[in-house]
């Protein structure tokens, strides 16, 4: 009897991680219309709010640039609220480079465009994903 409780619950826990992975199939196509230069690659980070700009990302991707474009695709994400947030990284190093009072060197944007003096801020990247795939554009 207890063998028959055990393969059930397996049963229905397998079954419920299935339907799970089904719901997380949700892709993000991010493209950044407006690349400056050709040098270097474009960053790209996936966040939700606990991790925004604190933690590491959820996801991260690096982008060629073709024509002063750099498009990536971000796979296998969860519904909820996200922001995506990229910079040009024109030397290579795989950080974002600042003056020495603070300002940035290297080009940057994030989700919504909404761009104001200082770090971006997460009530105005976030946004929600549902079940259908996202196209978002970021202008630098």
């Amino acid at each position: 009897m207890k063998t028959l409780a055990l393969f059930i619950a397996l049963y229905i826990s397998n079954f419920c991680l299935q339907a799970q992975e089904t719901q997380d199939n949700i892709t993000i196509t991010v493209t950044v219309p407006n690349v400056t230069s050709s040098e270097g690659a474009v960053l790209f980070a996936l966040y939700n709010e606990e991790t925004f700009l604190k933690r590491t990302p959820l996801q991260e991707k690096k982008s060629t640039i073709t024509d002063g474009v750099a498009t990536i695709t971000f796979t296998k994400v969860s519904k909820g609220t996200l922001a995506i947030t990229c910079f040009h990284d024109v030397n290579g190093n795989e950080q974002m480079d600042f003056e020495p009072n603070g300002m940035p060197k290297e080009n940057y944007g994030v989700s919504n465009n909404n761009m104001t003096y200082g770090p971006p801020v997460w009530s105005d990247a976030k946004f929600e994903v549902n079940s259908e795939d996202i196209d978002v554009e970021i202008r630098m």
